[in-house]
């Protein structure tokens, strides 16, 4: 592959950013991300949302030789990606999606094969299709960017299966060096993105989740009519944009409807939508047609609006790292922004039992490993799906198992092969049952995280930051707890344990995982694979069964330090 044109000259990125970008000045994450790319380091940004990553992948592009492909879950968002390219008049970029019609496709691919096109954005959806792998491998890219990386991972949230192909689809192209970019990973997810990408010597930058412009905080509901009320008058006083998350369609229709007899500009947004529908709300949003949008997780990806002042959760989200990306999407613009949370413990039932689902049995995993160690060739995902009764979903989670196992192999064009003889069948499924367990017990901790969240009196963004793995001087001033002064009388609390609360703490047999309180004469863990686990703390400190784990390293915040340390070394 060509070299990098300029090398990793920090005087020549800041030039290509002013001319081509007209960027006054990148942000420090940017500039350390940009000069790890172009020494051809595989590289996991994870930042939040707002925070120009966008503008990472286009400057590499422009400064490493060879076509940049750019893996993007949304047509919407890759449709405004290539608009923005050619306003900028940056250099040839085209999108290879479903809905286009043969001779576009036909276009961009000639233009692909010539050397005249630099961004090609492509759904994962597309390396299932036989001609896209075959003119990727005819002109291989320079640079392969996986946009919304935490969907390759089951650990994190919006898992997408048609991601798990890409760590083989990179394979195929020759790995290319990878830009993995997403905007909320913990360390689990961090590490698994890693795995199923298959990143070589990879560099992990965490940056910029401190958004002190951002005010956050909790409001406790002791029921349904309170909570309702409670929407409806903050939404009311609240600085408008705003958005509402729920966690149902009917809740979004409901309070939709609510806010629109009150007086407000409001519409609803939700996966059951047909999409003219949900385009023609996401539209009236950005155009300042409606003031608030009342929406589950589905308004996501591809809302980018600056100036939203107000994000409120009426209904508590999966995780905390689902929780901190909706909130980022207030105040972009970097203008004072509300992200108030209305909690009601007995909304983590709803919750809890999402979590608890997706239990596999042996003879799920049995079944579907039988129909595929069966066959000499390679069989569709589909046609297995239609030759048994396993339901849909649990033949797809059955697979992941089983590839995880190394007994098939889930290949480019969306076919599942066998790659191991002599199988025994009966320890696979055992153990991938065990696996799937494993994933359960993770989901319901994410839970019990958050429920941590919303009752904590501690300073609610240094409880943040600290999961992200930021550190933070102090208390941030700039949130409810810290409003009410009741920081001050947690940190005292702390100072006489032997673990603070919140702290990271990891266990030789369980892993890491977060203490969550103090019982009598024990202390609580919730470690992530292992959910619970209540320990005598005078037997804790006796034999040293738990310590602090690595510090999870922050890139610097100037682009002059020195690059991170190795993944193994920041996350192990």
């Amino acid at each position: 592959m060509a070299k990098p044109t300029g090398g990793t000259d920090v005087a020549d990125i800041r030039r290509v950013a002013r001319d081509k970008f007209g960027y006054d000045h990148l942000r420090p994450g940017q500039e350390h991300v940009i000069r790890l790319v172009l020494d051809r380091r595989d590289t996991l940004s994870v930042m939040p949302t707002g925070s120009g990553k966008s503008a990472i992948y286009q400057i590499c592009g422009l400064k490493i030789g060879g076509p940049t492909v750019v893996v993007s879950p949304l047509i919407a968002l890759q449709k405004d990606q290539l608009e923005y390219i050619r306003e900028q008049d940056l250099a040839e970029a085209a999108v290879v999606n479903s809905m286009q019609r043969a001779g576009e496709r036909r276009e961009a691919f000639d233009k692909l094969a010539s050397g005249r096109l630099e961004y090609l954005f492509l759904a994962p959806e597309q390396f299932a299709n036989e001609q896209t792998m075959r003119e990727l491998k005819a002109s291989p890219p320079s640079l392969f960017v996986v946009d919304e990386a935490h969907c390759i991972s089951e650990w994190g949230h919006n898992f997408r299966p048609e991601y798990a192909r890409l760590g083989t689809v990179i394979e195929a192209l020759g790995h290319p060096t990878v830009l993995a970019l997403t905007a909320t990973a913990s360390p689990r997810v961090r590490d698994d993105v890693i795995a199923r990408l298959g990143m070589r010597h990879p560099q992990v930058v965490v940056w910029g989740f401190d958004r002190p412009n951002i005010w956050i905080g909790v409001e406790a509901c002791p029921d349904e009519s309170t909570k309702h009320r409670v929407l409806l008058q903050r939404v009311k006083d609240e600085a408008k944009p705003a958005i509402v998350y729920v966690a149902t369609q009917a809740h979004a229709e409901a309070l939709a409807a609510d806010l629109v007899e009150q007086g407000t500009k409001a519409a609803f947004y939700h996966g059951g939508m047909k999409k003219p529908e949900r385009d023609e709300a996401q539209d009236a949003f950005m155009a300042d047609g409606v003031e608030v949008v009342v929406a589950t997780n589905a308004f996501g990806m591809g809302v980018d609006k600056p100036d939203v002042r107000t994000v409120i959760h009426y209904d508590i989200p999966e995780s905390v790292d689902a929780y901190y990306q909706e909130v980022g999407r207030a105040g972009r613009d970097g203008q004072p922004s509300r992200a108030l949370l209305l909690y009601r413990p007995e909304d983590l039932g709803m919750r809890r039992a999402m979590a608890a689902g997706g239990k596999l049995t042996e003879q799920q995993v049995k079944e579907v490993a039988e129909l595929v160690a069966g066959r000499k060739d390679a069989v569709s995902v589909k046609e297995l799906k239609e030759q048994t009764d396993v339901p849909p979903g649990k033949v797809t989670a059955a697979l992941g198992r089983l590839e995880d196992a190394g007994v098939v192999e889930l290949r480019p064009g969306g076919d599942v092969a066998t790659v191991a003889k002599n199988v025994d069948v009966d320890a696979v499924a055992e153990e991938a049952v065990r696996e799937q367990e494993m994933h359960r017990q993770y989901r319901q901790a994410r839970v019990e995280l958050i429920k941590d969240f919303a009752e904590t009196k501690d300073c609610r963004r240094r409880y943040l930051l600290s999961y992200f793995g930021e550190s933070t001087d102090g208390p941030c001033a700039h949130c409810d707890n810290c409003d009410a002064g009741t920081v001050e009388k947690e940190e005292a609390k702390n100072e006489s344990l032997p673990f603070a609360l919140k702290s990271r703490v990891k266990h030789s047999k369980w892993g890491e995982g977060t203490v969550m309180k103090y019982e009598d004469d024990k202390i609580v863990v919730l470690f992530e694979e292992q959910g619970v686990k209540s320990l005598v703390t005078e037997f804790v400190i006796r034999n040293s069964l738990l310590e602090m784990p690595d510090t999870h390293v922050v890139p610097p915040p100037d682009g002059e330090r020195a690059p991170p340390l190795p993944c193994t070394q920041l996350f192990r």
